[in-house]
């Protein structure tokens, strides 16, 4: 199959909302106690994300333009730098891939871009969260080579 990732742009929107209705699903279905069934973005919102340089989103396409996955990012700083290097790190919000599409290598081809997107703009490392009760994506992420940096814990009360 043939996979081009590029930047998301507005004739992306439709397409991007179906993929934020699949992850919503997974995290939904992962933990109900604390999400809701919906979108986490408008589609106002994201032409509003896919214009801003500091959250920049990208999109695998396969060889006939169809849209088979998302990775949405966010540029950040350390908001404390009396404790922290200022460093530049690119914190991946979100990479989803089509049900339909799942094991094709699209997660990994969006990875690889962002990879690229974050050494072109000078960033130090690369982050993101994943949920525990996402046992499959923290295989995918352990799988590219991720490893854990910070780790939060909770008790339900």
């Amino acid at each position: 199959m043939s996979l081009t990732v590029r930047r998301a742009e507005e004739r992306d929107i439709p397409a991007v909302m179906e993929l934020l209705k699949q992850v919503n699903r997974v995290h939904y279905d992962g933990r109900p106690d604390l999400f809701k069934l919906a979108t986490k973005y408008s589609e106002d919102d994201l032409r509003a994300i896919f214009k801003n340089e500091k959250t920049p989103v990208f999109v695998c396409c396969d060889g006939e333009g169809r849209v088979l996955g998302h990775g949405f990012c966010v540029l950040q700083r350390p908001e404390n730098v009396k404790l922290m290097r200022d460093v530049l790190t690119l914190y991946i919000d979100d990479i989803c891939v089509d049900a339909s599409a799942r094991g094709k290598h699209v997660g990994s081809a969006i990875y690889h871009r962002i990879l690229d997107f974050a050494r072109e703009k000078g960033c130090y490392n690369v982050t993101l969260n994943v949920w525990s009760c996402n046992p499959g994506a923290i295989k995918f992420y352990e799988k590219l080579g991720l490893v854990p940096y910070k780790i939060g814990m909770e008790t339900v009360l």
